[in-house]
């Protein structure tokens, strides 16, 4: 992997979660009513064919799920994630961002577990692959987003390989197994997530450290 930092904004692949972005945002927008919209309609509101959201949500379902959970948990998120008083400290970023989806798990891990199922069975009726990963990218971006301080201290492929670490220990595939197969309550699954996830990030402070 090169340590060049990747471009921002432009290529295919941008332009790829941009469009996905844009599905979303239109199911969102119709689905606010209370109704439920129809690939057709999702498409006309997005401007994009229907062959389009079929590439990047083999099912409906899948899409709408996608949806109703970025509505849900964006805006709370968003704003934790800009308190100034945390503008310098990637793991006490991480730490509120985990806390602040874990706030809104009783509305979310439902759609969670719906999620996992949809996308690791292979796509029904014969609809194609999706171009890509099989789920949204919301959570890189809040990672992403959480660990911005850390940005311009790792090597590129160190603060990748921490992206890619935290997306194992923050999500709710890790609740679902704290939850499962631990058997934790509310409380020790927060703690448990914000441990691991703390701990990697200062490993990964300490590599670089180490390195220099």
């Amino acid at each position: 992997m090169t340590t060049d930092k990747p471009a921002r904004g432009g290529g295919r692949e941008a332009q790829r979660r941009r469009t996905r972005k844009a599905i979303v945002d239109a199911a969102v927008r119709l689905s606010t009513g209370g109704a439920t919209p129809t690939i057709d309609e999702i498409a006309a509101a997005a401007d994009v064919s229907r062959r389009t959201i079929y590439m990047h949500f083999p099912a409906l379902d899948q899409l709408l799920i996608d949806a109703t959970a970025g509505a849900l948990n964006e805006p709370p998120v968003e704003a934790a994630l800009s308190d100034p008083a945390l503008a310098d400290d990637a793991a006490g970023r991480v730490d509120v961002l985990i806390q602040t989806l874990l706030k809104y798990s009783p509305q979310s891990l439902p759609l969670g577990r719906r999620m996992i199922r949809l996308t690791v069975d292979p796509p029904l009726n014969g609809a194609p692959e999706p171009i890509g990963p099989r789920r949204s990218q919301r959570r890189i971006e809040w990672l992403d987003k959480a660990c911005e301080p850390l940005r311009d201290t790792l090597s590129e492929q160190s603060y990748q390989r921490l992206i890619s670490a935290l997306t194992m220990v923050v999500g709710w595939e890790a609740q679902i197994a704290l939850r499962d197969v631990r058997g934790l309550d509310p409380q020790a699954e927060q703690d448990t997530m914000t441990w691991a996830a703390r701990a990697l990030v200062e490993a990964a402070i300490r590599e670089h450290d180490h390195q220099q």
